[in-house]
């Protein structure tokens, strides 16, 4: 495919969150190891923010795509409100908003592709529907939307939408399938009903999920949606983390866990767009210290919409707490490899808001979840991953979203995931979902098949 007259080129339009950027670079490391060029369009502070968080592969590979910084008006990027009713990060969305500027440059890139290449393929974010709006208008382009979340939380949200119509399936788990209610603000929902007004002239749908995890779901969505192609292309982060990068430096978490039992550390993260309350923080620090087991807690507020700018609230613990856990517990404050840490033999737990990337990287990485859903898809996620896939237990009950959770119930959980026959057992059925998850994406298996079926159609 080095004929250039011949060449099929891929561009990425990610959305501007760090759940978001992630996977779209991990997708893009794929596409690049069968040979295709990737083109990863942003604005600038958001390209520089995928780039610095890489994690899980050696970053000096992201020098091999092309990125496009895309100016977008200035926009406002407030603190995140600890104490806001609904947790969904509100103040992201004058971040948000402003992607709708990023269409005439994204259109301008497009077009001056298409005459260099047979074919450009956009994958862009299910948010970035109007972004991409002028596809259809460009010679020898086709558009994939990519969806950030798991097919079982947009099943049922495209199942909802449509009123409930009949599927050709059981219905697993619908009785158990949490409302929207309190998942996101309205302002956020109308930007999701605009932007995938503009779905319907992509090609097809791709999700960061696997076969074997989420089969009965894609299965489900090609049924829902037959006019078009449906590919499961995940995991698409790395299931081999290197030991360190080409610097030869490693984060300082990764240090201490090398010196911890296997299996013996909890890792505690809520992912970049929660923001905790005072009041939670302090119970949970207590019960984590009187759980009486090791952990590493990322402790840092929800990204601003400019991760380069602005002041950052550092959430109190209570007086003298870090000393009193100090051959226990790691507090990080700053940002932190996830990917890494939870490939760290050390680690047996995650507690996790459940966001997608989260789920995913916990599963393939055979860490079983503690789930504690904040917002958005993450109530649903977490009864797929409780309930559906029996891979954690439940810490933040969603019925009860607005009540703290209190230091005994972090301890008793935190007990019961690390420290219990229950756990135990999380533990085994974890290793093997990924063992079976890592067997798929072998030569000739079912999400190996997959990938080779995806890149076939986009060079045909």
């Amino acid at each position: 495919m080095t004929n250039q007259e011949n060449s099929v080129i891929v561009v990425m339009v990610p959305f501007p969150a760090q759940g978001h950027l992630n996977q779209l670079l991990h997708l893009s490391r794929i596409i690049l190891s069968y040979g295709i060029p990737v083109h990863y369009v942003g604005t600038s502070t958001h390209n520089r923010q995928a780039k610095v968080r890489v994690h899980g592969w050696d970053p000096v590979a992201v020098a091999s795509f092309h990125f496009h910084d895309c100016q977008v008006p200035p926009f406002a990027s407030p603190p995140p409100n600890p104490n806001a009713a609904i947790k969904f990060p509100s103040h992201l969305q004058p971040c948000f908003d402003a992607c709708h500027h990023l269409r005439k440059p994204v259109t301008e890139l497009l077009r001056m592709l298409s005459l260099q290449a047979k074919k450009v393929v956009i994958i862009h974010d299910s948010m970035m529907g109007s972004v991409v709006q002028d596809v259809g208008s460009i010679p020898s382009t086709e558009s994939y939307a990519f969806h950030t979340v798991s097919a079982f939380s947009l099943f049922f949200y495209l199942w909802e939408s449509a009123g409930k119509p009949q599927v050709n399936a059981e219905m697993l788990g619908e009785n158990d399938v949490p409302s929207l209610e309190g998942c996101f603000t309205e302002d956020f929902l109308e930007f999701i009903a605009l932007q995938h007004r503009y779905l319907n002239v992509t090609s097809g749908s791709i999700y960061n999920t696997s076969e074997v995890i989420e089969g009965t779901y894609v299965e489900l969505l090609r049924q829902h949606m037959k006019e078009k192609q449906h590919w499961a292309l995940g995991p698409f982060n790395p299931l081999k983390v290197p030991e360190k990068n080409s610097c030869g430096s490693r984060h300082y978490c990764l240090e201490w866990l090398d010196k911890q039992a296997m299996n013996s550390v909890l890792y505690v993260s809520f992912g970049t767009t929660t923001t905790m309350g005072d009041e939670q923080i302090q119970e949970l620090a207590i019960g984590l210290r009187r759980s009486n087991q090791k952990f590493i807690w990322v402790l840092r507020d929800a990204d601003t919409g400019d991760v380069f700018n602005g002041e950052v609230r550092r959430p109190e613990l209570p007086m003298g707490y870090q000393d009193s856990v100090k051959d226990k517990g790691l507090v990080v404050r700053d940002w932190a490899p996830q990917l890494e840490i939870l490939a760290h033999p050390a680690i047996g737990g995650f507690v996790s808001h459940c966001g997608w990337n989260s789920c995913m990287e916990s599963i393939t990485m055979g860490v079983p979840i503690g789930a504690w859903p904040a917002h958005s898809d993450q109530p649903r996620n977490a009864v797929l991953i409780t309930k559906l896939l029996k891979l954690g237990i439940t810490i933040k009950d969603w019925a009860r979203r607005d009540e703290v959770v209190t230091a005994a119930v972090v301890e008793d959980a935190v007990k019961r995931l690390m420290a219990s026959e229950e756990g135990d057992e999380i533990r085994k059925r974890a290793a093997e979902v990924s063992g079976a998850v890592r067997q798929s994406l072998a030569e000739g298996e079912v999400d190996r098949k997959e990938w080779d079926s995806f890149i076939t159609h986009i060079i045909r």
